[in-house]
Order: C-alpha cells, then sequence, then structure tokens
C-alpha cells in the first residue's frame, strides 16, 4: 500500500514579473519565510508586455544555488524540444545539480508556441509536440547516464556526446500534464507529475497509469493584498492567464495576442479562479481543492510586487493549517 504523504508549500519564482537579481533575492526570502521548494518558470517571452521580463533561467538558477541552502528548486517548465536542444538541457540541469546536490529537479513540458517559435522551425500540433517531449526525455535520460552516447531518432540526433560534469546522482525528472495523455506520459516517462489545475481525473490516470508513488506538483495561483479590491484589480491587469481557455496558452503566438485574449475576461471570472485579497479561507479553498485532486506538493504563485507581505501572510495564516 502506498506511503501518505503530507504536503508541502512551495514558491513560484516568476521569471515573467521579476529581473534575475530580484528572483534570486526572493529566494532567499521564500526559504526564509519556511517554503520547502520552489519553481521557476523558463520563459523567453512573458505572456502580457505588462509583466515586463523574462532572464535566463538557467543563469538565474546557477545564482540561487549559491545563496540558498535548503531550498529544492525544479524548472516549472522548461520545453526541451524546440528552443533548445535535449542534449543542452541535459547539460545545464547536470551541472546545475553539480551545484545543488538532492536539491534540483528538472520540469519538462511541450512548451508554448510563444516562446518556441522564435526560432522559425514552426509550431506543430500538439500529438508530434508530445511525441518530441517523449524522445527529448530519452535523450536527457540517456545522457545522464555517462560515457559516450549517440542517438538517431525522428526529432534529435545526438552524435557521440559524453556529459562530463556529472551529478553522483542525477536530478528528478518532473513531466508537465494537462489532460488524461500527458498524465500517462509523466506516469511512463517522469519520476512525477506538474500541473495547473485541481483536475482529479487526470491525477487519479497519472496514479493508475504508474504514478501511485511519484509526486504531483500543483501551481496555484493567488492575489494576496490588505485590499481585496486592490488584489482583484492587479490580478486582472497584470496576470489574466488562469482565466484563459487552456488550448489557448500553447497556441498564442505573442504577448500582444494574450493581451486581446484577456480583454474577453471579466474580473469576476478572474476573481472565481485566482483567490484575491486577505481571506486566507478563500486562498485555503483553492489549496484543499487541489490536495482533494491529489496534489501533495504546491507551488504558490503570487502575483504582483508584494512579493514578502504574501510570504508573511503565508507563513502566519496559510502554513500552520496545512502542515
Amino acid at each position: 500500500m502506498p506511503q501518505t504523504r503530507s504536503v508541502q508549500l512551495g514558491y513560484k519564482l516568476s521569471s515573467e514579473e521579476f529581473s534575475a537579481t530580484e528572483l534570486v533575492r526572493l529566494a532567499q526570502a521564500a526559504e526564509e519565510h519556511g517554503f520547502t521548494f520552489a519553481l521557476i518558470s523558463d520563459h523567453y517571452h512573458p505572456w502580457t508586455s505588462r509583466q515586463g521580463q523574462s532572464p535566463f533561467a538557467w543563469t538565474v538558477l546557477g545564482a540561487i544555488s549559491h545563496i540558498t541552502k535548503k531550498l529544492i528548486l525544479g524548472t516549472g517548465v522548461t520545453c526541451p524540444t524546440t528552443r533548445v536542444h535535449p542534449a543542452i538541457v541535459a547539460q545545464a540541469a547536470a551541472t546545475v545539480t553539480t551545484m545543488m546536490p538532492g536539491r534540483f529537479f528538472l520540469g519538462v513540458g511541450t512548451g508554448e508556441n510563444l516562446n518556441e517559435h522564435i526560432l522559425g522551425q514552426g509550431w506543430p500540433e500538439v500529438e508530434v509536440r508530445q511525441e518530441k517531449l517523449a524522445e527529448a526525455i530519452e535523450v536527457i535520460r540517456l545522457l545522464w547516464r555517462g560515457g559516450q552516447q549517440s542517438h538517431r531518432g525522428k526529432h534529435f540526433v545526438v552524435e557521440k556526446a559524453r556529459l562530463y560534469s556529472l551529478p553522483e546522482q542525477p536530478p528528478g525528472l518532473m513531466v508537465a500534464a494537462a489532460g488524461p495523455k500527458s498524465a500517462v506520459m509523466a506516469a511512463r516517462l517522469g519520476d512525477g507529475l506538474i500541473g495547473t489545475e485541481p483536475d482529479r481525473e487526470m491525477l487519479q490516470q497519472f496514479k493508475n497509469k504508474g504514478g501511485q508513488d511519484k509526486r504531483c506538483y500543483g501551481e496555484v495561483t493567488v492575489c494576496f493584498d490588505e485590499d481585496e479590491h486592490e488584489a482583484t484589480e492587479l490580478a486582472y491587469q497584470m496576470w489574466p492567464i488562469p482565466a484563459l481557455p487552456g488550448p489557448l496558452l500553447q497556441e498564442l503566438r505573442l504577448p500582444v495576442h494574450f493581451e486581446k485574449a484577456a480583454g474577453l475576461i471579466s474580473r469576476e471570472k478572474l476573481a472565481g479562479v485566482v483567490p484575491c485579497g486577505p481571506d486566507p479561507e478563500k486562498h485555503l479553498r483553492v489549496i484543499r481543492a487541489y490536495i482533494e485532486a491529489g496534489y501533495d506538493h504546491l507551488f504558490i504563485h503570487q502575483i504582483g510586487p508584494k512579493q514578502e507581505a504574501f510570504m508573511d501572510f503565508y507563513a502566519r495564516e496559510i502554513f500552520p493549517k496545512i502542515h
């Protein structure tokens, strides 16, 4: 019978909103406030221009590795199929793991047109993207074995490559999922799953197909502020993404397209998805929905500039009720 895991709360390092230097500082603050892990978004563009940032996540991870002591870090998530070849992702993840042994995991997914179109290689249909991701995971794990390796597959070629800087143990590899098919892939190829919705059916599919004892990471987006109206308005202006239909997140090409799509969303609809304001029960209600769906690790994305106020609020009002 599988062991019952306690729920851990982590922090989302939003590289769409903060500079590299600020992300390093926020990672340290998250550790100090009691968050046990953090995931950093790996984007080339922000979702909207209002968010305003997009530093290279791997550079930031190197800096964070030296300023934190216990915080576990992962990418949430890296696309290893288009913008960056999986052999390079394998090297990057191995290097970060040598800098923070036992404290790093690689999160991978099929990506978004928003970030992957920049090299002009086209944006294939979802079945092809999933096929490419499965092969990319194969390449990454192959190189993590050490020694000279070659691969000639349908989508990727690696010729006599060897990673010389390898950790004693390879990092965990988590796979992002947004439906039953990707949940099966996560169970088959990953050491865990990363999701953004409290989808009980998807989590059950993951567990039934081989993920019973694997970790499930869920991203929860919130906007804490002492003024609920201010929080709702900030969420609406800064981060309308959670209220958009899922397929748009993968298919839209530019930040301006997301801005246009966001104009179709009401403040009320967004507030129904993103808990806004200072009421702990609003935040706890959403968190419990993720726990009931089957997630055992929840990383919280706070919208906007009041990150330390949010951390204080969670340490005071949320951690005791969850832990």
